[in-house]
């Protein structure tokens, strides 16, 4: 069996981009960023005033003050701050010249008309100096990010209304076994309802991309094959749930095989998940998942997905959080990496949930995230504080 990190290694070497294109910023949300972003401008583009009150000089400030002007948001100043002078500012506005602090107005009074007076013992600046946060030229966002709604109003700021991202990749979705059947229709005796093509779609919507669902294949080569000769036709990622072990109606890998699918490994040492096959043609990538959906929702969490985001030029790092552990956690076999579903608890600590294997899809429902028993690892004592990859 292959180490699962050498598993992982594989497939993200595998991983070759599929492409650029320009789209509108107002769509780029969860989209990967395929160039640096340079500000056009600093930031901030002049000296601006942090808060509201009277621009003036720090010298002058044990003085009465003549306001000389009124400075809102958006105006130009016209009048330059010499001795005992000072200017009304708004928060955001630009900073008089001659001016080297803002006293809040709460800290002053108006012993006459366009006169102010500093009552306060001290005073800040209160200036956010021309371009303290990006100079003209500098890099504001590095080719590979996922822009999320804090990295679109940098493209905004900037002007980058037309960014460079990743094309995404074109997802096919299938399951095979004579035992399934369709969630609509009510299972008869020895059939289950197809329950991995939707979680697999689903997880990789939540990733912002789409899958095509190709339905069920039966256990025949006839069948798996043609419905998987469509789907590598029409897409660059096939996930195939089901007929990869080694029983007599696995068939997956040889009808891999038989459409030039070379596989570069067809057995990994995980738990659940040890009958995993990936391989590649010229023109798809190919995933085989087991067919327990445990199994397939965890291979797609560890492998699939980061795979999927390499395709599109960013390195995926899962959200992780560390916490101590409420009860032990024991195993007898440890020539596999095993994952487990957990809870976090209402004190902060993270539990096991009751788990009966890779058949027992509603153990997830409950969970909040996977904890990992690396091998050899037979037993991680309560209050261990140990990462939870959170799903």
């Amino acid at each position: 069996m292959l180490p699962f990190e050498k598993a992982l290694k594989i497939v993200i070497d595998s991983a070759c981009l599929l492409g650029a294109e320009r789209i509108d910023i107002a769509k780029a949300a969860g989209r990967i960023l395929a160039e640096d972003v340079e500000s056009d401008i600093d930031m901030p583009a002049f000296n601006k005033s942090t808060r509201d009150g009277f621009a003036c000089r720090r010298k002058d400030l044990a003085n009465e003050l003549t306001m000389v002007e009124s400075i809102p948001a958006g105006y130009v100043p016209k009048k330059t701050i010499g001795p005992n002078q000072c200017s009304k500012i708004m928060t955001g506005g630009v900073v008089p010249s001659g001016a080297d602090c803002v006293i809040m107005k709460e800290y002053i009074e108006i012993p006459a008309e366009n006169t102010v007076r500093f009552v306060g013992e001290e005073t800040e600046d209160n200036i956010s100096q021309k371009a303290e946060d990006i100079k003209t030229g500098d890099i504001v966002l590095r080719k590979g990010m996922r822009l999320e709604p804090q990295h679109i109003a940098i493209l905004a700021s900037v002007g980058k209304v037309q960014p460079m991202v990743a094309i995404r990749p074109r997802i096919a979705v299938m399951a095979t076994g004579d035992e399934l059947v369709e969630p609509a229709s009510k299972p008869g005796p020895a059939q289950t309802r197809n329950s991995n093509s939707f979680q697999l779609v689903a997880q990789v919507q939540k990733m912002g991309l789409t899958a095509t669902n190709y339905g069920v294949a039966g256990d025949s080569v006839s069948h798996i094959d043609s419905i998987f000769k469509k789907a590598a036709e029409e897409n660059d990622v096939v996930i195939i749930s089901g007929g990869v072990s080694v029983g007599e109606l696995d068939l997956v890998p040889g009808i891999l095989r038989q459409n030039g699918v070379e596989l570069l490994f067809e057995k990994i040492a995980v738990k659940p998940g040890k009958p995993t096959v990936f391989g590649m043609s010229e023109k798809v990538y190919c995933f085989g998942l087991p067919g327990n959906p445990v199994s397939s929702f965890v291979l797609f969490e560890i492998l699939v997905k980061p795979f999927l985001y390499k395709l599109m030029g960013h390195n995926y790092s899962p959200p992780n959080v560390r916490l101590s552990l409420g009860e032990s956690l024991r195993r007898k076999e440890t020539l596999r990496q095993r994952w487990l579903p957990v809870a976090i608890t209402q004190t902060g600590t993270v539990k096991a949930i009751e788990y009966h294997g890779s058949a027992h899809i509603s153990s997830l429902s409950c969970a909040d995230g996977l904890v990992s028993m690396g091998v050899g690892v037979a037993e991680i004592e309560k209050g261990t504080i140990i990462p939870v990859r959170l799903i």
